[in-house]
């Protein structure tokens, strides 16, 4: 504990901060070679590889947790592992095994561990995996090599204020097309998200909400995060939909709803014209855990939940369980956690 760094914990913000270690791995000739760790922030690759010109890539968010007792441990890693193989099987890039990428992870964090911020202080270790497809290439076709690498980077809260309600308006354009890459986390659904944004921010939103991209009738996602509310009766629901990213804090969350508060969960059609039939709502996922929803303009009409300015009760008992649980407070479901010290 001795060792970890003298950084203003609290006062971080989401932003990059450089590390002292990243792990690269290059894949050629048909396998990965064992990676290494490696002091240089810079890669340097083609000006004609695949990942600049159409887009061949894909990278995973993900968190490393400094508990009471001064220890470090990783949240259900193996699930990050297998969204990544199949984000790279659509994207027609050699997979990583779910040995080598946990493995990965534990060598970087412990690498950097006076980065991994003190408990108690809402800050966290991101690690940030990534793909990408590399090497002297014209055509449009997979890449004749790969670089697999990670980085990590101490943040804060994803949004400022932290566990604080914000407002979100929907956007009239499409995160993702219906048989497109939603469902993966590839960089083209991320840059095609730039504008609505910033759209949305100028207009004093904390970010938009997506609808559905064929009938602009249902919600999907907010942001770049998932999307979940609580019914005026208790009840659990988050959208289900083949274009929204199947997120790991959506899942868990869903869990920790059922089997540690006792609602309902249902996963399926959330429409944008039965705001009314919630009473709390949020966005959730790793960068943010979960952000409540204070209110959704939909067409110059703007719905409240809960209250704009306090967290409802489901929302914070949802929020204080899942962080509990990747904190070490509270008693976590068999196999989510991964003891790294």
């Amino acid at each position: 504990m001795s060792d970890i760094k003298k950084i203003e914990w609290e006062k971080l913000g989401f932003s990059y901060i450089k590390t002292d270690y990243r792990y690269v791995s290059h894949w050629k000739d048909g396998q990965w070679d064992d990676g290494e760790l490696v002091s240089d922030n810079r890669l340097c690759i083609s000006e004609a590889s695949t990942a600049l010109h159409y887009g061949q890539q894909c990278f995973e968010g993900m968190k490393a947790y400094r508990t009471k007792d001064g220890s470090i441990q990783l949240f259900r890693p193996d699930e990050n592992a297998k969204r990544m193989q199949r984000s790279c099987k659509r994207l027609l890039m050699p997979e990583i095994s779910e040995e080598k990428f946990i493995e990965a992870c534990k060598k970087v964090v412990l690498a950097n561990e006076k980065y991994v911020p003190p408990y108690g202080t809402g800050a966290t270790l991101y690690l940030r995996p990534f793909v990408i497809g590399v090497g002297d290439n014209l055509g449009v076709r997979t890449a004749p090599e790969f670089i697999f690498a990670i980085f990590v980077s101490p943040v804060g809260p994803y949004f400022k204020g932290g566990l604080s309600p914000v407002n979100f308006i929907t956007t009239d354009y499409d995160r993702a097309a219906p048989q497109g890459t939603g469902a993966e986390k590839v960089g083209g659904n991320y840059s095609g998200s730039l504008m609505p944004n910033k759209m949305a921010k100028d207009k004093v939103f904390a970010d938009c909400i997506y609808l559905d991209p064929q009938t602009h009738t249902k919600i999907e996602e907010a942001g770049a995060a998932n999307f979940f509310a609580i019914t005026k009766d208790n009840k659990f629901v988050t959208p289900y939909s083949p274009s929204i990213l199947p997120s790991i804090t959506k899942y868990s969350l869903m869990h920790v709803a059922k089997e540690y508060l006792g609602l309902e969960v249902i996963e399926g059609d959330v429409y944008i014209d039965k705001l009314d039939e919630y009473a709390e709502a949020g966005a959730c996922g790793t960068a943010a855990v979960i952000t409540p929803i204070g209110g959704i303009e939909h067409k110059g009409k703007m719905h409240i939940f809960y209250s704009e300015n306090e967290v409802g009760p489901v929302t914070k008992k949802l929020y204080d369980t899942l962080y509990g649980i990747q904190t070490g407070d509270v008693k976590a479901p068999e196999g989510w956690i991964y003891k790294l010290s």
